[in-house]
């Protein structure tokens, strides 16, 4: 990949076959695990005394964050070579994991707002690399930081960027976007502002089938506006007006969220146009196009894989702001006892552990949650962590029970 950068001036290629073969053995060093390797190449089950590991198939670091880790490690090696002095910043968080985001910011690159303060733009000087992370930015953001003089390091997921395709061609055609998704997400930010690219789009944000329900009974019966607006506020277009801009309606998403409940929003949207405006006419007023990330889906299939299986309890791991892990973890504990943590440590002994409730939105304690006895637990992760957190979660349960995993790898 070459970095964009400002008219005038040369673009750097930061696939440079020497960068790469240093950032990989970099990368591997910081986040391989060669516990989970060897889990893996063994069906994915690891047994010793009354306990039972079973991993998810698909888990951990997904290609695009895999490709956003490289980019932002192939920058610090390019100018630590050819400019040491050139200033790196990153915007926000480059991945939703607090583990991978402190070892970028040992590394030395500075990291600023996802949207950057007046303040901080002040600090950028023109040829100062800056780094777009994978959930990618805001238009307005871009061009500020273009306007500067910056040297962008783009790593935005591929997935993400046909999501803006989408929705900068329902702006195009006059189409209101309806985006299911987070509206305060970094990755939600970055579309909705695409929805804007051409100035006659609109977008509206909805959360969840609630919302969706909402939204298509004021299409089919009409409603109080101010309350429309007052409900989703923040999560809708400037000047956006429910009576004109709900007509034609496009869907798209979040790329992290769950496919079966994007799709039951197309259906409800999909249905609500068909009652309102009539079948034959359904091209006309609405629109949608897959875009759930691969990565994601497979995690979520795998998941759903392991839960048929018998387990007495589930560990997830990841960020807690990460969404695609928080659906992970919703998934599960609608079957059984689900733990959502950050890291092993949060394990603090076989009678207290220390997790993420997503629903009040904070880490909890849970008692005598690891049961004695002949168990099986099932663990996962989110897209954005790394396999040597895994590690250290298996690890940590072996520990708990008095095992060895060292040991146990000799057998």
């Amino acid at each position: 990949m070459s970095t964009e950068a400002p008219a005038g001036q040369k673009k750097i290629n930061l696939r440079r076959p020497d960068i790469m073969e240093a950032v990989q053995a970099q990368v591997l060093s910081h986040y391989r695990s060669e516990l989970v390797e060897s889990i893996r190449a063994n069906g994915g089950m690891l047994s010793s005394g009354d306990l039972t590991v079973k991993l998810a198939k698909e888990f951990g670091f997904c290609y695009g964050v895999e490709r956003a880790i490289d980019l932002a490690y192939a920058a610090k090696k390019y100018f630590s070579e050819v400019s040491p002095h050139t200033p790196i910043y990153l915007l926000g968080e480059i991945i939703h994991n607090p583990e991978v985001n402190d070892q970028i910011d040992k590394m030395g690159i500075k990291i600023i707002s996802p949207k950057p303060t007046d303040e901080e733009l002040s600090q950028l000087q023109s040829g100062d690399a800056v780094i777009i992370p994978a959930f990618g930015t805001e238009v307005g953001t871009r061009k500020k930081i273009e306007a500067k003089g910056c040297i962008l390091v783009d790593t935005t997921c591929g997935d993400v960027m046909s999501v803006w395709k989408r929705v900068r061609q329902y702006s195009k055609e006059s189409v209101t976007s309806i985006i299911h998704g987070k509206a305060k997400h970094e990755e939600t930010k970055a579309t909705t502002s695409q929805a804007r690219a051409y100035g006659s789009g609109h977008y509206l944000v909805v959360f969840n089938l609630a919302e969706t329900d909402y939204v298509c009974n004021y299409i089919l019966n009409g409603g109080n506006k101010h309350e429309f607006l007052e409900k989703f506020k923040g999560a809708h277009s400037d000047g956006f007006d429910p009576d004109l801009h709900l007509q034609a309606v496009g869907v798209a998403n979040q790329t992290t969220m769950l496919r079966g409940e994007t799709e039951e929003v197309q259906r409800r949207f999909k249905n609500a146009m068909i009652k309102k405006y009539g079948e034959p006419n359904i091209e006309k007023h609405f629109r949608f196009f897959d875009t759930i990330c691969g990565a994601t889906q497979d995690r979520q299939d795998a998941l759903e894989k392991l839960l048929v299986q018998p387990m007495n309890l589930l560990i997830v791991v990841g960020g807690y702001n990460s969404s695609n892990t928080s659906h992970l973890a919703e998934m599960g504990e609608a079957k059984l006892p689900t733990y959502f943590i950050k890291n092993a440590a949060k394990m603090e002994s076989d009678k207290l552990i220390r997790h993420y409730n997503q629903h009040i939105r904070e880490e909890i304690e849970t008692r005598d949650w690891l049961p004695s006895g002949k168990i099986t637990v099932g663990v996962t992760a989110g897209a954005s962590c790394p396999n040597n957190l895994i590690e250290d979660t298996i690890r940590r349960l072996f520990e708990l029970r008095g095992i060895s995993v060292q040991e146990l790898l000799k057998n």
